[in-house]
């Protein structure tokens, strides 16, 4: 980990920390759970999902606190007044962020809205868009699910003369975004991403369920004008990759952060007067969930590796992609399992992991949709 993403992992353990434990104080009636510790690789057990202050934006307070710190300028230009730093860098935010099971939008506007944007937007476009965000006023969310598949190469959405119609599901924070981009088919061949506002004509957001707090939406489009066009070669394809990273980075931290609290349980947890990480059964299936989190670590800081330098990372991000679908949801099953009764307690940490990772796996179309990618890639 280089100087600067060390930095901005301090940064943001520190502000998800002190805000988790800040919660956790206002609820002393329950005693006994763990509070978590507080610096890179702790994690933060305040965060129980949506209560007072937060809505369909997520921990207002939290992304504000976040923007105090600098974290939300991290990928804007410097001349926006952001740091004009990169996928690396965002991407240690994002797993900070998983490790806090934080309701912020921090997948959604940092790596599906302001990378996009730094990469295939104008100079005129980056400053109407991104404008906002280190402050943590402006949201940005992208629509890259659709009813027919989970990131379409070709969209069923199309573009055409400016106007955009098509159906887009689970996306994350549309009705509190300013903008969304939406990959889409253009008429007259190729694919492009349309941007468009949430309040303007022709478009129709309907709530839809998900595991997690951060709410999700099915987007109507309904000739529906594009406010701006970010085209440039793979830049679709190239979206689907930052979303697919992003969602690995999150389950990253979502994952450590569950395997170090099932960790702790069956270190102290005593049964038969030995403690549970003593017995065999128990070491080989915490040992089998530590396999899962560190293969995941090392697959989603390749994929955000490559992306960060401007190598091709399609073959990466699927890999990523597929090991967090196909492994991350057992692994969470075990750390529930090893925990007996208190894996199931509302007031307990761990389901808030479980349930980022769930729509998480969502978010990334699931294992065999990804392994099905990899095939294709190996002929």
């Amino acid at each position: 980990m280089g100087q600067a993403q060390q930095a901005v992992a301090e940064a943001a353990a520190h502000v998800l920390g002190g805000h988790g434990r800040g919660q956790a104080a206002a609820r002393r009636g329950q005693a006994g759970r763990p509070s978590g510790g507080v610096g890179p690789g702790a994690p933060a057990t305040g965060h129980r999902g949506l209560t007072a202050g937060q809505d369909d934006r997520g921990d207002r307070a939290l992304w504000k606190e976040l923007a105090q710190a600098g974290l939300l300028g991290l990928a804007v230009p410097g001349w926006l007044g952001g740091e004009g730093l990169g996928v690396a860098e965002t991407a240690v935010l994002l797993t900070e962020a998983g490790r806090a099971a934080a309701p912020v939008p921090a997948l959604a506007t940092l790596v599906m809205g302001v990378l996009p944007v730094t990469r295939w937007g104008t100079r005129d476009q980056q400053r109407a868009l991104l404008a906002g965000v280190a402050a943590g006023d402006v949201l940005l969310t992208a629509a890259i699910r659709e009813p027919s598949a989970p990131a379409p190469p070709e969209p069923a959405a199309t573009l055409r003369d400016g106007i955009v119609s098509g159906t887009k599901t689970g996306v994350p924070y549309a009705a509190a975004a300013s903008w969304i981009l939406v990959p889409a088919r253009v008429g007259s061949g190729g694919t492009a991403i349309a941007v468009v506002e949430p309040s303007g004509p022709g478009v129709t957001l309907r709530r839809t369920p998900s595991s997690a707090p951060a709410p999700e939406y099915t987007l109507r489009l309904d000739e529906a004008p594009a406010a701006h066009i970010l085209g440039g070669d793979g830049a679709v394809a190239g979206l689907y990759q930052l979303a697919a990273a992003g969602a690995c980075c999150l389950a990253d931290g979502a994952l450590a952060a569950a395997l170090a609290l099932t960790t702790e349980h069956v270190r102290t947890r005593q049964q038969f007067g030995r403690p549970l990480a003593t017995f065999q059964a128990v070491a080989q299936q915490i040992a089998d969930v530590a396999i899962a989190s560190r293969t995941l670590h090392l697959a989603a800081l390749s994929a955000c590796w490559r992306l960060d330098t401007g190598r091709d990372a399609g073959e990466d991000t699927d890999v990523a992609a597929y090991w967090l679908a196909a492994e991350a949801p057992a692994a969470m099953r075990a750390c529930h399992h090893l925990h007996g009764g208190t894996g199931m307690d509302a007031s307990y940490p761990l389901h808030r992991y479980s349930a980022l990772v769930k729509d998480l796996v969502s978010l990334v179309g699931g294992a065999d949709y990804r392994l099905g990618l990899l095939g294709d890639r190996a002929g």
